[in-house]
């Protein structure tokens, strides 16, 4: 057996909804990130009673229901998509959940509303939009953090992530930073500056 299927089996069964989730993603071919990832995020927001929470790129929302679904009573999750027919399955999804209230989906291009973003002091900010934006997002995104918030980075070794970004994440000087090898590469910075 090997340490994957060894892990996969010894994890407890994530919660219904997220099962049934990750099959829509999978029968209309949706990228989504992996179940391990999505665990990490969970992990992460529980240990930091996550209040905060920005995200770029819901998708059908599977990332957004792991961390909603570990917030406190009082957390809120803002989340940056174009897409508004993904974004109303997102919503289906959290509205089952009773999410609704927690969760707030902005349905334009991260890029026009990331300057203009009224949250700061964020406690995570996990990003899984653009490619080819991922430096954008990054130099943006450290200055809404608090200080040890966390940036979180889905598809850090992508073939569409350029090799120079993960040098400059890795040494950007106000994150102390890792690149994990979950699914395609989780980048996660601590914000230090």
């Amino acid at each position: 057996m090997t340490e994957t299927g060894y892990l996969a089996r010894t994890h407890r069964e994530p919660p219904a909804l997220l099962l049934e989730l990750e099959q829509h993603g999978r029968r209309e071919d949706v990228a989504i990130i992996e179940r391990e990832t999505g665990r990490l995020l969970s992990t992460l927001v529980h240990a930091m009673q996550a209040n905060r929470i920005l995200e770029i790129g819901t998708g059908f929302g599977y990332a957004t229901l792991w961390m909603g679904l570990a917030l406190p009573p009082a957390g809120k999750i803002w989340s940056i998509d174009p897409d508004r027919e993904s974004s109303d399955i997102a919503r289906s999804y959290f509205e089952r959940a009773n999410l609704s209230d927690a969760i707030e989906i902005l349905s334009q291009p991260a890029l026009d509303i990331l300057p203009t973003f009224s949250g700061r002091n964020l406690d995570i900010i996990f990003i899984d939009g653009r490619k080819d934006e991922y430096p954008e997002y990054l130099e943006i995104c450290v200055n809404l953090l608090k200080r040890s918030g966390l940036i979180i980075i889905d598809d850090m070794l992508h073939p569409m992530v350029d090799r120079n970004f993960h040098r400059t994440f890795l040494r950007h000087p106000e994150l102390d930073a890792i690149i994990l090898p979950l699914g395609d590469g989780v980048g996660l910075g601590s914000r230090i500056g």
